[in-house]
C-alpha cells in the first residue's frame, strides 16, 4: 500500500484526472435517476410476516389510507355555501385518476339509514344542495340523528364536515399532492376553511421538505466547515484541498445511490451533511503530522515532506476510516430500508474519503505545493505542547478521579436508559407549529382521529360467525370500552354500527334499540335488507363475504407507538373470549404498521450496537495484536453511547429512525480518536520507557489532531441544529455531544487505562 501510494506522487494529475472523470459520470447517474421516496410503507420490509398479513387484510377489506379534506365555517356547515363546497369538492375528488370514485365519502355520498311503513330504506342525506330553512333543518336533525354520520362526517359543534378520499400507495406523487392543496385552496372564501391532512399529506410534506432541507444544510456545513478548517490550517490550499475531498466522496456515494437505483429517502438526507463533517478527519490528520514535521524538518522538500507523511500515517487514516465504515456497515442488521441504506452508502462514502485523502491530497500537495509553515507557528506549537504535556500529567496524576468520574456517568447513563421509548409517530418528525401538524391537531380536536388501528377478527373460515349476536356483543363491548377508557380512541367503526343503526330505525328510532339484536335470524334479515335497499359494497369495508372475517377500524388522535400500544393492551383483553368463539385477532393498516417499524428499529438498534463494538474490538485487537488493547480502546466509545441514551432518557427524546442512528455514528466516528492516540502512543512507547514522556508526547501530536477532529466534527453535525425538522436537530446536538465526549474519554480514562495497563512497557519492566 506504502509503494503504491509512492507511486501514486509521480503522477499527481492523472489521479486528478481520473477523480473528475468518474465523478462526473457519477453526476450523470445522480441527474437522471435520483428520486425520493414518498411512500412510507416502502421504508419497511415487505417480507415480513406483520406486514404480508396487513398486506393481504388491505386487499380483503379496501384498506386505504385517505386524505381528509376538512370544510370549516364557524357559522355552521348547515348553509347553502357550505354544503354547494362541499359538493363540488367531492365531485372534483371522484373524478380525480387517482382516486376511485367509490372510495370519496363525505355527507354528500353518505348512506342514510331509516325506518319506513313497508321496512327499511337507504337514502342519500342530499343530492341538490338545500336552499330553504325548512330543507336545512331537516337534513340537520338526518344527521344529528344518524350516530354513523354524527362524530365522524360531521362535528359535534357543527362547524366542520369532512371528505375522506382513500387512495392506493402507488398512485401518490408530489404532482397529486400538490394538485389537492391547490384544489382546497381553490375553494377557500372568507367564510370557509379548507384543511387537508392524512398519512398520504404527510408523506407529501416529507417528499418535499426533505430535499428543500438537505438543500440548506449542506452550503451551511459546508461554510461552517471550510471557515473551521481554515482557522485550524491557516492554509487556503490545504483547506480546499481537504473540502474536496468530502466533495468528492458525497458525490460519488449519492451517485451510486442513483446508478443502484436506490431511491433516497427522508434520513438518507442527512448523509452530505454525515460526510462532508466526517471525511474532514483524514485529512485533519495528514496536515496535522505535515506540519510538525515541516517545523522539525524546515529544509524538507516537498517529496520527502508528502512521502514522511504517506509513510506515518497510512495506517492510522486506513485503520480509522475502516472502523468507522464498520459502525456503519453494522446498520445492515437493521430491517429497516433506509436505515440499511444510510448504513451502506454512508460507509461507502466514508471509505471513498480515506481513498481521496491518501491519494487526492498528496497528489495536490505535489501540484500546488507545501502549506506554509510561519515561523511565527513555532511559538504557538510551544504553548500547544505546554498545554498538552500538562494535561496528560494532570490526567495521570489523577487515576482515581477519571476513574470514579466514569463510574458515576456509567451508573447514571444507566438510569436514565430506563426511561427511553420508541416513537412511532411520523408526525413528530415535524415542527409543532407547522401547518402540517396543526391541521392535523385541529382534525383530531373535531374528529376521531387521522390514525387507524385496523383489528382483523377472524373465524378461520367459518360462515356467519358475524352474524351471531353473542360475538357482535363482545366485538361492541370492546369498541365502547376502548372509546370510553382511552381519550387517545375518538372512534371506532365495524360491522356493529351497522346493526346497531337497522335495529334502531326499525324500531320506531328508540335509543333503547341502539343495541345488538339478541336474535342472529333478525341479524340476518337486517343485513339482507341493507343489501337489497343500499350499497352492498360499503359491507365489504367491514366483513367478508362468508362474514367470517371482521374488520374493526379505531380512530386515534396520535401516531406514537405509546397511544398505538395502550388501545392494543386493551384489545388483547378481549383475546381469550374472542378464542372461545374460534376467532384469532390480528392487525394491519399503516398504524399497525408505524408500530412494527419502530419495533424493528429498536431491534437493529440492539444489534447494530452490540455488532459493531464487537467487530471493533476484534478489529483493534487484530490491528494492535493485543486484545487487551482493543478492550481498551473501545471504552471512550461504549462510554459514549452510554451517555447517548442516558441523556435521551433524561431529556424524553425518543428513538425514531433519525435517532436510531446514534450509536452507529458515536461508534463510527468517536472509534477514530482512539486508533490515533493508541497507535501514537505505541510509537512513543517503543523509544522510551518513561510512562509521563510517552503520554505527554502522544497528547501533544494525536491528542492535538483528533482536539481539531472534535472541533470540525462538533462544528459540522451542529449545523443540523438548522434543519426543519427537530429528529435531525436532536441527532446533531447528541452526536456534536458524543464527539465532545468520545474526545474526553480517550485523553482521560483511555490514556489511565492505556498507562496501568502496562502493555507497551513489559520488555522494561523486566
Amino acid at each position: 500500500m506504502e509503494k503504491f501510494l509512492k507511486k501514486l506522487l509521480n503522477q499527481p494529475w492523472i489521479v486528478v484526472g481520473l477523480t473528475v472523470f468518474i465523478s462526473a459520470l457519477f453526476f450523470m447517474q445522480m441527474k437522471q435517476k435520483s428520486r425520493m421516496e414518498t411512500d412510507l410503507d416502502k421504508y419497511m420490509p415487505q417480507n415480513h410476516p406483520a406486514f404480508a398479513y396487513s398486506d393481504q387484510a388491505e386487499e380483503w377489506f379496501g384498506i386505504n389510507d385517505g386524505i381528509i379534506v376538512a370544510i370549516e365555517n364557524k357559522n355552521g356547515i348547515f348553509n347553502a355555501a357550505t354544503l354547494d363546497t362541499l359538493k363540488q369538492l367531492t365531485r372534483r375528488l371522484q373524478k380525480m385518476e387517482e382516486i376511485e370514485k367509490a372510495d370519496v365519502t363525505s355527507l354528500y355520498t353518505a348512506d342514510n339509514i331509516i325506518g319506513t311503513e313497508d321496512g327499511m330504506d337507504v337514502k342519500a342525506f342530499y343530492k341538490r344542495v338545500p336552499a330553504s330553512v325548512e330543507s336545512l333543518n331537516e337534513l340537520k336533525h338526518n344527521v344529528k340523528n344518524n350516530e354513523m354520520t354524527f362524530g365522524r362526517l360531521v362535528s359535534f359543534d357543527e362547524t366542520v364536515t369532512v371528505i375522506i378520499a382513500e387512495i392506493k400507495d402507488d398512485v401518490f406523487t408530489q404532482e397529486f399532492y400538490e394538485e389537492i392543496l391547490s384544489l382546497a385552496a381553490s375553494y377557500e372564501t372568507k367564510d370557509i376553511i379548507i384543511h387537508v391532512a392524512g398519512r398520504p399529506i404527510v408523506e407529501g410534506t416529507m417528499a418535499l421538505l426533505g430535499p428543500a432541507d438537505m438543500k440548506k444544510m449542506v452550503p451551511i456545513v459546508l461554510l461552517v466547515i471550510t471557515l473551521v478548517l481554515f482557522i485550524m490550517l491557516r492554509s487556503v490550499k490545504s483547506t480546499m484541498l481537504t473540502m474536496a475531498v468530502v466533495f468528492f466522496s458525497v458525490l460519488w456515494s449519492f451517485g451510486l445511490m442513483a446508478a443502484l437505483n436506490i431511491p433516497i429517502y427522508a434520513v438518507s438526507t442527512m448523509i452530505p451533511v454525515m460526510l462532508i463533517a466526517i471525511g474532514v478527519a483524514d485529512g485533519i490528520h495528514l496536515y496535522s503530522h505535515l506540519q510538525l514535521h515541516l517545523r522539525e524538518n524546515p529544509d524538507a522538500s516537498k517529496k520527502e515532506a508528502i512521502t514522511d507523511m504517506l509513510q506515518q500515517m497510512w495506517k492510522p487514516v486506513a485503520m480509522t476510516s475502516v472502523t468507522t465504515a464498520i459502525g456503519f456497515v453494522a446498520l445492515l442488521t437493521s430491517q429497516v430500508y433506509p436505515i440499511k441504506y444510510f448504513g451502506i452508502f454512508t460507509a461507502f462514502g466514508v471509505l471513498m474519503a480515506m481513498v481521496f485523502s491518501l491519494a487526492l491530497i498528496p497528489a495536490g500537495i505535489m501540484i500546488f505545493g507545501l502549506p506554509k509553515v510561519k515561523k511565527t507557528v513555532k511559538n504557538k506549537s510551544n504553548k500547544e505542547s505546554d498545554l498538552a504535556y500538562g494535561l496528560a500529567t494532570k490526567v495521570l496524576k489523577r487515576k482515581s478521579v477519571s476513574v470514579f468520574v466514569t463510574a458515576a456517568v456509567i451508573i447514571l447513563s444507566i438510569v436514565g436508559m430506563q426511561k427511553l421509548w420508541i416513537n412511532s409517530s411520523f408526525l413528530d418528525k415535524f415542527e409543532k407549529e407547522s401547518d402540517i401538524v396543526l391541521t392535523d391537531k385541529f382534525i383530531n380536536e373535531h374528529f376521531g382521529g387521522t390514525t387507524t388501528l385496523n383489528l382483523i377478527l377472524d373465524a378461520k373460515g367459518k360462515k356467519d360467525v358475524f352474524k351471531k349476536p353473542e360475538v357482535l356483543k363482545l366485538t361492541d363491548q370492546m369498541q365502547s370500552k376502548l372509546e370510553n377508557d382511552l381519550e387517545v380512541v375518538g372512534n371506532s367503526f365495524s360491522l356493529t354500527d351497522y346493526t346497531k343503526r337497522m335495529n334502531k330505525v326499525m324500531n320506531a328510532d328508540k335509543e333503547e334499540f341502539n343495541t345488538i339484536p339478541d336474535k342472529q335470524d333478525m341479524i340476518a334479515q337486517y343485513l339482507l335488507l341493507y343489501e337489497m335497499s343500499g350499497d352492498p359494497e360499503n359491507l365489504n369495508k367491514v366483513v367478508d363475504y362468508d362474514y367470517a372475517k371482521l374488520n374493526v377500524t379505531f380512530q386515534l388522535k396520535s401516531d406514537n407507538s405509546q397511544a398505538l400500544n395502550s388501545a392494543i393492551a386493551i384489545i388483547e383483553t378481549y383475546e381469550e373470549d374472542f378464542d372461545k368463539h374460534g376467532i384469532t385477532m390480528n392487525y394491519a393498516g399503516s398504524g399497525y404498521k408505524g408500530l412494527i417499524f419502530t419495533d424493528l428499529i429498536l431491534e437493529g438498534q440492539i444489534l447494530s450496537l452490540i455488532l459493531s463494538l464487537i467487530i471493533v474490538i476484534i478489529l483493534l485487537s487484530l490491528m494492535f495484536k493485543n486484545f487487551k488493547i482493543g478492550l481498551i480502546g473501545a471504552i471512550p466509545i461504549t462510554i459514549t453511547a452510554l451517555i447517548s441514551f442516558g441523556i435521551m432518557g433524561f431529556l424524553d427524546i425518543p428513538l425514531n429512525t433519525t435517532t436510531a442512528l446514534l450509536s452507529s455514528i458515536a461508534i463510527g466516528i468517536g472509534i477514530d480518536y482512539a486508533v490515533h492516540f493508541i497507535e501514537q502512543y505505541r510509537i512513543n512507547a517503543s523509544k522510551t520507557d518513561n510512562k509521563n514522556l510517552v503520554a505527554q508526547k502522544t497528547m501533544a501530536h494525536s491528542g492535538r489532531a483528533i482536539s481539531y477532529n472534535a472541533i470540525v466534527v462538533i462544528a459540522g453535525f451542529m449545523v443540523l441544529l438548522f434543519s426543519v425538522f427537530p429528529p435531525n436537530r436532536e441527532l446533531g446536538a447528541l452526536v456534536s455531544l458524543n464527539m465532545f465526549t468520545s474526545f474526553v474519554g480517550t485523553v482521560s480514562i483511555m490514556l489511565v487505562l492505556l498507562t496501568m495497563s502496562n502493555v507497551y512497557f513489559k520488555k522494561s519492566e523486566k
